[in-house]
């Protein structure tokens, strides 16, 4: 008889080994189902299956520890048991109704067929509500630390709330609660790798999600689409100014931008190093170097946030690269997240080390009252219920005019921003009245449909261009002449004319507005 013990084993209990322990040697037979009847099994335990679910992601709060440090504490966990104990991992591949299905034929196909697990072979150990998927496909179902599945209360603490009882720990490894059940196999583990210290991080994270994402919203097919199309316009825009040796992309995406760079062969000798917090693009990142897309092969890619602490050593990079991603921090973090971010690549460069900063920026005057015209030829000027199954068709059947009433009252809603606006009519036309910035924040999302509500949490114009200059010259930079700001000209003729014309008042006449600046390359100088 097979036992199968599924679960992410990111932490290993002493109550797990004896558990285990006593049904090896003490048999089956008389132990109880989850339903509190006897199993009545009378083979022997011949071995055990650790199926590690999640394998393929780490450093997040859901999944702090990667895989092979999983195995490794599973390993030594597994040599006092007695018995031949097995480690597979079964990668997250979404939401699948049959998971359990999927980890039992993974296990096959690991094993070349060898192992076929069946509910007359196999009794499987689950304490949580996962063990449905096991039990509805006829399997015998040991109960672990759960005691009554009708209050779902347990014999003792699930490894789990081990785990958040460390993060919430000043000194875990003084942590009697803690020292007390868990199993020395995950303490050494997560003592040598020091990883009491990064659940901590991870979990006191206030922009990236349990998953490892900053946004639950985003459809990652088109945002990775977006970004291989504009890669050579960055790549373009930004190469003058970065230093050969040490090339860092902090919120690299796909990787664009550094496969760019290695074909650069004034580059040719730099190594290049990824940052990427995203699980899902970093694991992008990663299968795009193992299929060699990547001309250098000093190509390094790690999934970390650049926002908590130094991802690069101090005084080790001669260039840092950042694009569209420091208005994000300022979005889904705080003001005082990013300055700590500005900080932070200020000790990540070596003297005369270089950081290049591409992304949006608001306008100077950004608080000054204009007056905006809208289309509303362009579609339809009532709001209606939002369809949840389709809101990209909602939003694409919105005039420019309707799109922005819909946008006054999505526009950072969570974060309590009150986006507050006047319609007068003038010369028998309706303008709408508001700052400069809330005009440039429609204007330069509106056509953002495909990840509206990902979008509606995002600012872009909370700083000028001499703000900017102002905060990183604060940090110690020196901002090179070749920084500036600029109105992106396809965005004018593709986007805004037509669309949303901007004007201001002049002695009681209307005066038409240039569009002000809608990017920036920001060359910040770490000078000796």
């Amino acid at each position: 008889m097979h036992i199968l013990f599924p679960g992410r084993h990111h932490l290993l209990t002493d109550f797990q080994f004896k558990y285990l322990f006593r049904l090896i040697n003490g048999g089956l037979k008389k132990e109880v189902d989850v339903y509190g009847k006897a199993l009545d099994i009378e083979e022997p335990i011949e071995s055990i299956f650790f199926a590690v679910t999640s394998s393929n992601h780490s450093n997040t709060r859901r999944n702090p520890l990667p895989f092979y440090l999983r195995a490794v504490a599973i390993e030594s966990f597994a040599s006092g048991l007695g018995v031949p104990c097995f480690t597979f991992g079964i990668e997250d591949v979404g939401l699948v109704e049959d998971f359990a299905g999927y980890t039992i034929k993974k296990i096959q196909h690991e094993t070349d067929g060898k192992i076929c697990l069946t509910p007359k072979n196999t009794v499987v150990i689950c304490s949580t509500p996962v063990f449905k998927m096991y039990d509805d496909k006829g399997f015998r179902m040991l109960p672990g630390e759960l005691q009554d599945i009708s209050t779902w209360t347990c014999h003792t603490e699930q490894p789990w709330s081990l785990v958040e009882k460390i993060a919430a720990s000043t000194s875990w490894k003084e942590e009697v609660a803690v020292l007390d059940k868990m199993h020395p196999a995950s303490y050494n583990v997560w003592n040598r790798y020091d990883f009491g210290d990064k659940v901590k991080l991870l979990f006191n994270d206030k922009i990236i999600g349990d998953d490892g994402d900053i946004t639950e919203t985003r459809d990652y097919n088109s945002y990775v689409r977006q970004m291989d199309e504009i890669a050579e316009l960055k790549y373009r825009e930004t190469a003058p100014y970065v230093k050969p040796g040490r090339v860092g992309d902090i919120g690299c995406a796909v990787g664009s931008w550094i496969k760019l760079a290695c074909q650069d062969p004034v580059l040719r000798e730099s190594d290049f190093y990824g940052i990427e917090v995203s699980r899902r693009l970093f694991d992008i990142c990663q299968q795009r170097k193992h299929n060699h897309e990547f001309e250098n092969p000093y190509v390094f890619f790690s999934q970390k946030n650049a926002v908590t602490g130094l991802v690069f050593e101090p005084g080790s990079m001669n260039s840092i690269f950042t694009s569209s991603l420091t208005h994000e921090i300022e979005s889904y973090g705080s003001r005082e997240d990013l300055i700590a971010f500005i900080n932070n690549r200020f000790e990540e460069l070596v003297p005369e080390g270089v950081w290049v900063n591409r992304d949006v920026v608001g306008a100077e005057h950004k608080d000054k009252e204009v007056f905006m015209l809208l289309n509303k030829q362009d579609g339809l000027n009532d709001l209606l219920q939002i369809p949840s199954e389709d809101l990209n068709g909602y939003l694409k059947n919105l005039s420019t005019y309707g799109r922005f009433l819909q946008f006054a009252k999505d526009f950072r809603q969570t974060e309590g921003y009150v986006l507050r606006y006047e319609e007068q009519e003038i010369e028998g036309k309706v303008f709408v009245k508001l700052k400069l910035q809330d005009a440039m924040e429609f204007i330069t999302k509106k056509d953002y449909i495909d990840n509206w509500q990902s979008e509606m949490y995002e600012t872009f114009c909370f700083w000028s261009f001499s703000d900017w200059k102002e905060h990183l010259e604060k940090a110690g930079f020196s901002i090179s002449p070749q920084s500036n700001a600029y109105t992106n000209p396809w965005l004018v003729e593709n986007r805004f004319k037509g669309k949303a014309e901007l004007f201001e008042l002049v002695n009681k006449q209307l005066v038409p507005l240039d569009y002000p600046v809608t990017n920036m390359i920001l060359i910040a100088e770490k000078k000796v």
